[in-house]
């Protein structure tokens, strides 16, 4: 199945749902709408189907192309006036649907901003509730009209009493009962997406942990300490920015941090050189790494939308609603897989792979077979050198999701185990932005500074190497 399929089968597979019993009023609303959006291109793709079943290769093309754009643009509209978690599955799949045609994935990347905003009025309202006094009173100036609107909150610009300016992040009303009603719609979103792609997959465990992530999102409190310490991961970095959280105007419903100017992904995109993308694309990569393997917790919410591109080529990295850190053993058992994956052997890697929970003992198939498939996302870390493409990213998706194609049997033997999810999320998410910035580097020699405190093989590297150390002297 390729990226195509995968739009189908977000805006398809929902109908299931409908046989779940509603408990008010707004869930049946919301429920309606994702029905209506299902009929609407179930209607359509058989439509699709029956005329491409007359027609030559060329326009049948073409008539698929139109079906995925329409799907998208379908999609973006319904998910995009959904805020919670069924607006959230779509921005999950927004960023990585680079296999799709331009406008489809245009479509779908309006799900990362352009998120219709709640009235001042009720922004206003929740701020006074959650802090105690008026907008007027907390700050000394504030914007109503929202910056940025998303699944679970938008983001206003105000002035604090001393100056400063700040970024408030403030919680839609009402997300909560949503976003628990969403909860079993997401249930069935990502289990039956899962079985569709691995057939071996443990999906209640998949489900559990998806669970707690999207709660945790609820209480901006415990964001406020996932960005605090990252900010005291971070605090004068060469090239990588964390805003400080504002305690003092932050609570379980608005966050309160430190503004940022910088450029939007896509403004970066438009207007960036080849060298300053190649430098993006190597801070991105080593930010990812680096909480992996160093610090044992990370930001698993790539989407651009959570980037401030700067002119002396730092990033700023925001948004930590979705935070994993390791649990005790959780790396370690990765770690062998990650080892004999590079060093291409077939049987240690699969061995690794049956004890960290992603094969069977008794799969039954042949360990070259396995380690070429497993090892598809992994190129750009075997070969010393590789550069990023949008079309090496898309045909590898579509080589590890194609049930019918070469690894169809590997596909249904394995499976992902709860802990390794997120981690799953971060690096196809790091994939897909590093192949729209077409970037090329020596990634397995930069990745081995964080698992093997090898030496630095670039001028960054050298540049953070610069930065530890003089860190580590002052503490």
């Amino acid at each position: 199945m390729g990226l195509t399929g995968a739009v189908l089968l977000l805006v398809l597979l929902v109908l299931k749902s409908l046989r779940e019993n509603f408990t008010d009023i707004s869930q049946i609303k919301r429920q309606s709408r994702i029905w209506r959006l299902s009929l609407r291109r179930a209607y359509h793709f058989v439509i699709f189907r029956i005329k491409g079943s007359h027609v030559q290769a060329e326009e049948r093309a073409k008539l698929e192309e139109s079906f995925a754009i329409k799907s998208a643009e379908d999609a973006a509209k319904v998910l995009g006036e959904m805020k919670g978690a069924i607006m959230k599955a779509g921005q999950m799949l927004s960023f990585i649907a680079d296999g799709l045609p331009p406008q489809a994935q245009a479509a779908l990347a309006s799900l990362q901003s352009d998120v219709p905003p709640m009235a001042p009025s009720l922004a206003e309202s929740v701020i006074k509730q959650e802090l105690g006094l008026d907008v007027g009173r907390l700050f000394l100036d504030w914007d109503p009209i929202p910056i940025a609107a998303a699944s679970i909150g938008q983001v206003h610009k105000a002035v604090m009493p001393d100056g400063r300016l700040v970024a408030v992040k403030v919680q839609y009303p009402g997300v909560q009962q949503a976003l628990k009603g969403d909860l079993d719609n997401a249930q069935l979103l990502y289990g039956i997406f899962s079985q569709f792609t691995l057939k071996g997959v443990d999906v209640k465990a998949l489900v559990d942990e998806l669970r707690v992530r999207m709660a945790e999102e609820l209480d901006y409190t415990i964001e406020a300490g996932y960005q605090k310490e990252f900010y005291e991961l971070y605090k004068g970095h060469p090239f990588i920015h964390i805003p400080q959280v504002i305690q003092e105007r932050s609570s379980r419903k608005v966050l309160t941090t430190e503004w940022v100017e910088g450029l939007r992904w896509d403004e970066f995109l438009a207007s960036s050189t080849d060298n300053a993308r190649q430098k993006a694309g190597e801070i991105l990569f080593r930010f990812s790494q680096a909480c992996v393997h160093e610090h044992g917790i990370f930001n698993a919410d790539p989407h651009p939308g959570n980037y401030r591109l700067h002119k002396d080529g730092s990033i700023t990295f925001l948004d930590f609603g979705l935070v994993k850190r390791w649990k005790a053993g959780e790396l370690q058992r990765l770690i062998p897989v990650l080892e004999a994956m590079l060093s291409q052997d077939a049987i240690k890697m699969v061995d690794s792979a049956i004890e960290a929970g992603f094969l069977p003992s008794n799969h039954g198939l042949d360990p070259e077979l396995i380690y070429e498939y497993a090892s598809q996302p992994y190129k750009p870390l075997i070969q010393n050198y590789f550069q990023y493409s949008k079309n090496w990213v898309s045909s590898t998706l579509h080589e590890v999701l194609d049930l019918k194609g070469r690894y169809g049997e590997v596909i249904k033997a394995f499976n992902m185990p709860a802990y390794y999810l997120l981690l799953d999320r971060l690096e196809w998410g790091i994939n897909a932005l590093l192949g729209r910035l077409e970037a090329g580097n020596t990634w397995r020699c930069i990745l081995e500074e964080y698992t093997h405190q090898a030496p630095p093989c670039t001028a960054l590297g050298i540049e953070e190497k610069k930065w530890k150390a003089k860190k580590s002297f002052s503490s």
